[in-house]
């Protein structure tokens, strides 16, 4: 599996497993930047405009069976409407773009944990994002054990995704090391049972780095 686009490099995106703490990182990450004066718009997937929200809502519903075909075009289809409403006209308009999952979730989630053609996949990509890609990828890497136990703290249901049995949630994260690997320029792997303090102060530096030389 090889790099997809090259990436913008205002456009920063968290990964990893529901509980691994990205969308807290993803948070702390935009208060800071706005703190700076710099405009940042954040999205999360599936969701960000009306017709994704609707997606996600039958993608996380667990009243509803989805096959691995459909899951993959329902994904991709919530996706190309982000990338059209927001994320597209937010880059174009010089701000920061930081997304709570993007097409690294679909490769992992659907590549490696359902077990789809990852050829098959990779053009989705294209259709659904042209040549919008994150520049640089945070992975929040967590035990499957741990994920579940935060989980479980959280006092939630479990959404359709997260009733899925342990072995799944292990190709996923199976599959995300193996992503990061093949694209290290582009990722950055954190260890997610550190302190999220410590987490955030590694992810400011590695940002502000990357933004001072697109000069943004």
């Amino acid at each position: 599996m090889t790099e997809v686009f090259a990436g913008n490099p205002r456009f920063f995106t968290f990964e990893g497993l529901d509980g691994s703490g990205k969308t807290t990182q993803l948070g702390m990450l935009a208060e800071f930047l706005r703190s700076d004066n710099i405009p940042v718009v954040a999205v999360r997937e599936p969701g960000g405009t009306a017709l994704s929200d609707r997606i996600r809502s039958l993608l996380l519903s667990a009243d509803h069976g989805i096959t691995p075909e459909a899951e993959v075009l329902l994904f991709s289809a919530a996706r190309a409407q982000l990338v059209s409403e927001v994320i597209g006209p937010a880059l174009s308009a010089g701000k920061v773009v930081l997304a709570d999952r993007f097409g690294w979730s679909t490769l992992a989630y659907q590549g490696y944990g359902r077990g789809l053609d990852q050829g098959k996949i990779l053009p989705l990509f294209h259709v659904a994002c042209g040549r919008i890609w994150p520049g640089h990828t945070f992975l929040l890497d967590l035990p499957v054990t741990e994920i579940r136990s935060r989980l479980q703290a959280g006092g939630r249901a479990p959404d359709r995704m997260e009733r899925e049995k342990d072995a799944f949630f292990e190709k996923v994260r199976a599959g995300y090391l193996d992503i990061a690997r093949h694209n290290t320029a582009n990722f950055t792997v954190l260890n997610s049972t550190l302190d999220p303090k410590v987490l955030q102060d590694t992810i400011r530096l590695q940002v502000m780095v990357k933004l001072a030389r697109g000069a943004v």
